[in-house]
């Protein structure tokens, strides 16, 4: 029977595979040296989580006939991609799947955030609403928004958007035939706008993109909210913008050092903090999961991966 490492807990996934492959659970391994050793030539498929750290050659060395890499998430910042590519690995992601849920999730982080609801809700649970009303908020009303990263998911939170009657602003990569505002950079992109929602991939490539210049250019008006990954926004920068007033607040599903957040953070007033939960809603995990095992499946039945993010192997046609 075919062997899957399975290198985090991924019960959405597990489930799935069952009966169909044989599991061998990394993370439960007291002597992981010891395990790789025993059952590494073996195995010809991976399931991968962000949780499970970067996922390059120190593991890879040890899976010679290692074909597949399937990755529980959309992002794949986590995986080696020169590597993989190395090594002729195939490596696949679960993109689509999760778009309107992290679409849905961004619009409620902007609206808590700038009407401050977590603020208010907690006002009435510690019983000041019956000394005082809570104090008027700021308003999405008038607002520029800028989405930086305009893919599948800036894509879906810009058709959102739309029915608040906001003007839409991007930056991405490359210019798309959308009925929106493109910007050369994220610095002229923050300085148009008044709320910067980044939705860019993960990587070296985006690390700090949204640093001290594009906080500065954002304004005292200005609302962050980041919902695609931590490394994208320099902490110590955000931090000192929202204490110095540079900007005006945020909101943030996703964090440098997950799970640990910076206690200048968690001391900042107004702020909306999450626990990375763009995606995390029982269908859409359930959905994940799925692609997850329907990767592995369609790798070793067909040749061919469904959501390949890596090709460096011939497909059988």
């Amino acid at each position: 029977m075919t062997q899957i490492l399975l290198t985090a807990p991924t019960p959405l996934v597990e489930k799935r595979l069952e009966g169909r492959f044989t599991l061998h659970r990394l993370y439960q391994a007291p002597d992981k040296g010891a395990f790789l050793a025993e059952v590494g030539p073996s195995i010809t498929g991976m399931v991968a989580t962000q949780s499970g750290g970067l996922l390059g050659e120190d593991l890879l060395q040890h899976l010679p006939n290692l074909q597949i890499i399937a990755s529980f998430g959309v992002g794949y910042d986590h995986l080696d991609i020169p590597a993989i590519a190395e090594r002729r690995l195939i490596a696949t992601n679960t993109p689509d799947v999760l778009t309107e849920e992290v679409a849905d999730l961004t619009l409620g982080l902007l609206l808590a955030t700038i009407r401050q609801i977590p603020a208010a809700e907690r006002h009435l649970r510690e019983g000041k609403w019956l000394k005082g009303g809570f104090p008027f908020s700021p308003s999405l009303r008038g607002r520029r928004v800028g989405i930086l990263g305009l893919g599948d998911i800036g894509l879906a939170v810009a058709r959102r958007l739309e029915g608040f009657a906001v003007e839409i602003d991007y930056h991405t990569r490359h210019k798309r035939d959308v009925p929106y505002t493109y910007h050369e950079s994220p610095v002229s992109l923050a300085a148009a706008v008044d709320v910067l929602v980044v939705l860019t991939p993960g990587g070296d490539a985006t690390r700090h993109l949204v640093g001290a210049e594009v906080l500065t250019e954002l304004g005292p008006d200005g609302i962050l909210i980041n919902v695609a990954r931590g490394s994208v926004v320099d902490t110590e920068a955000l931090i000192e913008a929202l204490q110095n007033g540079t900007i005006l607040s945020a909101g943030l599903d996703v964090f440098e050092d997950e799970p640990r957040v910076p206690q200048a953070l968690l001391d900042q007033p107004g702020l909306v903090l999450l626990p990375h939960i763009g995606s995390a809603s029982v269908i859409t995990r359930e959905a994940m999961g799925q692609l997850v095992a329907d990767n592995l499946v369609s790798w070793f039945e067909t040749g061919k991966p469904l959501t390949p993010v890596v090709e460096t192997r011939p497909f059988l046609r």
